[in-house]
């Protein structure tokens, strides 16, 4: 896209519905009555109830003349409990639809939600590792309404959520292929004022989406090419949005980059994700944080089977160099401007871990698709060197 093109409105149709542009949130409650949904439940998580956006898709809805209730008992890293919790909420209100506001957490919860609303199903039965209930079809879910107000997780295009489950306590993904969000809002507009940390960390998940899944080692030339252009994005944007932290232009970018990303990892992901989801697990630590963390040691440790894939990532990335150090060095440069941790140490993991958290990210679907295969051990070793320092300055 060329310069002065994310001040503008435009709608895509691929893989869903996708309606970017400043201010298009303002459109969630006439786009509601089209489709013929009265009483829709937005779901949030409980930082976000006071910020502009959750009065503003609410101002929205009611502006249409639609009845719509918040339900915000979610937690950063949102749990099967709480996913239970909004679904008797949507029943309890009559809902109709469900409106998926917010980071990762907020449309996480939200999409976890829409899977148990109308279903008689416990939420594990939607475990991605697991074969979905058959019988359950489109009609057996409420419609589902995803606007991202973070450019980082880039999951408002599919129904699937990272959910923690309290019983095993790990972070498992459900989904149900049947359930699609009918549409996507991505408006720039709601990210202006994200604070600063949470610009760079939401940024650096995004970063970290497109290169473990550019990275996946299986033929899919459509998820590379949307992962090299979602590198592209948010490798310019990324310092861009951090000085000006008010543009339009570059909040607008980070968005599709960061929604590219989340399209890109159909493809699969890698073992940043398999340890960062234990992590999160286990630490309630924030997901793109922790992902910052361990992108430089985990990148070390695929260097040798990424080989071919270093050169075009450079390319996208706008670096000198085609080789794995100026990656490398390119990678660990964002981070930094991003005032990353250097250590899981400083995230508040604890040694007597790595063991535990080493063995569940080993059954983690993400550590299947890694580009090198690593046992328990190895995954043990891989933790252990990214406790303390994990990049040069």
């Amino acid at each position: 896209m060329t310069p002065g093109q994310f001040t503008q409105n435009w709608d895509w149709d691929i893989p869903i519905p996708i309606r970017y542009g400043p201010g298009r949130v303002r459109e969630v409650g006439d786009f509601c009555a089209s489709r013929g949904i009265l009483n829709p439940l937005v779901v949030t998580d409980r930082a976000s109830v006071g910020l502009p956006f959750v009065g503003a898709v609410m101002g929205a809805l009611e502006g249409a003349g639609l009845r719509c209730a918040l339900f915000s008992d979610v937690s950063p890293n949102p749990t099967d409990i709480e996913a239970g919790h909004g679904a008797e909420a949507f029943r309890q209100g009559g809902h109709d639809a469900v409106i998926a506001l917010g980071g990762g957490s907020g449309m996480d919860a939200g999409k976890a939600v829409s899977l148990l609303a109308r279903s008689n199903h416990p939420l594990w039965d939607f475990d991605f590792d697991v074969a979905p209930p058959n019988e359950l079809t489109k009609a057996d879910f409420p419609p589902l309404l995803c606007i991202p107000t973070t450019a980082g997780t880039g999951a408002e295009t599919e129904s699937t959520g990272m959910i923690t489950d309290t019983s095993r306590g790990i972070k498992g993904c459900v989904w149900h292929p049947a359930q699609k969000p009918i549409v996507a809002i991505l408006d720039p507009e709601l990210t202006v004022g994200l604070p600063p940390r949470l610009t760079a960390w939401t940024g650096c998940d995004a970063l970290t989406h497109a290169i473990e899944a550019y990275c996946v080692p299986a033929a899919h030339p459509i998820c590379d090419g949307v992962a090299l252009e979602g590198l592209r994005l948010v490798a310019k944007a990324l310092p861009e949005v951090l000085n000006a932290p008010t543009s339009i232009e570059a909040r607008g970018a980070m968005l599709v980059g960061s929604c590219l990303a989340g399209i890109s990892f159909l493809k699969g992901l890698g073992m940043v994700h398999a340890i960062s989801h234990m992590v999160g697990a286990e630490f309630d630590t924030h997901h793109g944080l922790t992902n910052a963390v361990l992108l430089p040691p985990v990148l070390q440790f695929n260097a040798k089977d990424i080989e071919s894939k270093v050169g075009p990532m450079c390319e996208a990335m706008g670096l000198d160099g085609s080789d794995f150090g100026t990656f490398l060095a390119g990678v660990e440069h964002l981070l930094n401007l991003c005032a990353i941790p250097q250590g899981l140490e400083d995230l508040g993991v604890r040694q007597g871990a790595i063991g535990s958290l080493a063995l569940k990210a080993s059954r983690d679907p993400a550590a299947a698709t890694n580009p090198r295969r690593a046992s328990v051990p190895e995954i043990e070793e891989l933790i252990r060197s990214a406790m303390t320092t994990t990049r040069a300055e």
